[in-house]
């Protein structure tokens, strides 16, 4: 069984689990903001997607010419990371590298995430480091649910999503799984509005994204603002009906439809040199 550890500061609280070190829990005072992960909608809450993000053709990725197997969104959701380090306001957890890893993606990694409350602020920092000899192509991205109405008993209709710019570029949808045509925005300027026939055809994709923080919220009551600066993605997702909506910032996404080759060339992709280090960061805000 899953252990939990729970960080607090004066108004905000959070819970992660060594499965995955995934928030299972986020509290502003009495307010629930995560969702609960109930199977009937999504049994998700908030997953960490390495070594990449999304699907890739047959489940394979290919690294100097052998095929390894991959499931969407990779290893690290259904790893059990160990505890490094707990305090009153922040935890530290560790996924290393091991034969079963290396049966799956054949790199030697080290992947520390860490969880900090400060004020009305959780911070989520991801450190990767490549501790093998030659370079290692990865992906990255965070996938946090919150509750859509975000305030029981709100109009679904009213949240929307307000974004640091305009987003006029086309977005992408998936194909069989796979990154499929470029469609167009339905972000007017720097506002999408929320609804579930959005959602009808899976998640919308920017593949090509301005903005590095949004926001999300309806008319009345809290709102949670995302900041993530070294994150040039982002998908958005929900299930028509579904109560919640999930607001992914990302290093990487699908493989398009037709990509067959190796992993490092695969779009999104970034490779880290022998011993180096990447860091991937979200802050959530409550307002």
């Amino acid at each position: 069984m899953a252990d939990v550890v729970s960080i607090e500061g004066e108004t905000l609280s959070a819970s992660v689990s060594s499965l995955g070190a995934e928030l299972v829990r986020l509290r502003k005072g009495d307010a629930e903001l995560l969702w609960d992960g109930n199977p009937a909608g999504w049994a998700g809450r908030s997953p960490l997607l390495f070594p990449i993000v999304g699907a890739v053709k047959g489940d394979r990725i290919t690294v100097d010419g052998r095929s390894y197997p991959m499931t969407r969104h990779g290893f690290a959701r259904t790893s059990t990371f160990a505890l490094v380090d707990a305090q009153p306001t922040r935890c530290l957890w560790r996924l290393a590298a091991s034969d079963d890893t290396r049966a799956r993606y054949p790199f030697s990694f080290r992947l520390d995430v860490g969880y900090a409350i400060a004020a009305d602020r959780l911070t989520i920092s991801a450190t990767l480091l490549n501790e093998g000899d030659r370079a290692m192509p990865a992906s990255f991205g965070f996938h946090p649910a919150f509750r859509w109405p975000l305030v029981p008993g709100q109009s679904r209709e009213r949240h929307e999503v307000h974004f640091e710019k305009p987003e006029p570029a086309p977005i992408r949808r998936l194909a069989g799984g796979l990154l499929g045509e470029a469609l167009p925005s339905p972000v007017e300027r720097d506002r999408l509005r929320l609804d579930d026939g959005l959602f009808a055809s899976d998640a919308l994709i920017w593949d090509r994204l301005e903005s590095r923080s949004l926001a999300y919220g309806g008319p009345d009551g809290p709102a949670v603002r995302l900041d993530f600066p070294r994150m040039p993605h982002l998908g958005i997702w929900s299930k028509p009906g579904a109560g919640f909506l999930c607001l992914e910032p990302w290093q990487g996404f699908a493989s398009p439809a037709g990509f067959d080759g190796e992993l490092a060339e695969k779009p999104g992709i970034v490779e880290l040199s022998a011993g180096s280090a990447r860091v991937f960061e979200l802050t959530i805000a409550i307002g």
